[in-house]
């Protein structure tokens, strides 16, 4: 299945579409960090100048310099399967082609979904800094 790519850009978002809520960036990363800060042995810090959440020095989420979308830690497979499912909420930009990495619009994501995917990612840092520990 070809890759969906977008031009970084604003995202065009209609308050209360499909009950998603009005876009407000500043409450829900707060809602990000109230998340990832509730995970086993994350520091919160910053990654190209966007704050940012690491567990054992492995980075999981930040903030993407748009100020309006999330960049999560991911796999292929999974990245393909939402981006079909919801292109608004779930993009990448060309930069993320070669990476395991997914965009999500704050604006445009479900409290449940924002849940599990930080609680992925987290878990995919996780055995990431295990398995390079062991090397």
């Amino acid at each position: 299945m070809p890759t969906r790519r977008v031009t970084s850009r604003s995202p065009k978002t209609k308050s209360g579409k499909h009950g998603r809520r009005a876009a407000n960036t500043p409450a829900a990363f707060d809602e990000v960090r109230r998340i990832a800060l509730a995970l086993d042995n994350v520091e919160e810090g910053t990654s190209y100048g966007t704050p940012a959440f690491k567990v054992g020095g492995e980075l999981f989420v930040r903030m993407h310099q748009d100020g309006e979308s999330l960049v999560v830690r991911t796999d292929f497979e999974q990245r393909e399967e939402l981006m079909a499912a919801d292109p608004e909420t779930y993009y990448i930009t060309d930069h993320y082609l070669s990476y395991e990495w997914i965009l999500i619009r704050l604006s445009r994501v479900q409290p449940d979904a924002l849940r599990d995917l930080v609680r992925m990612a987290w878990r995919l840092a996780s055995r990431s800094k295990r398995r390079s520990s062991r090397s």
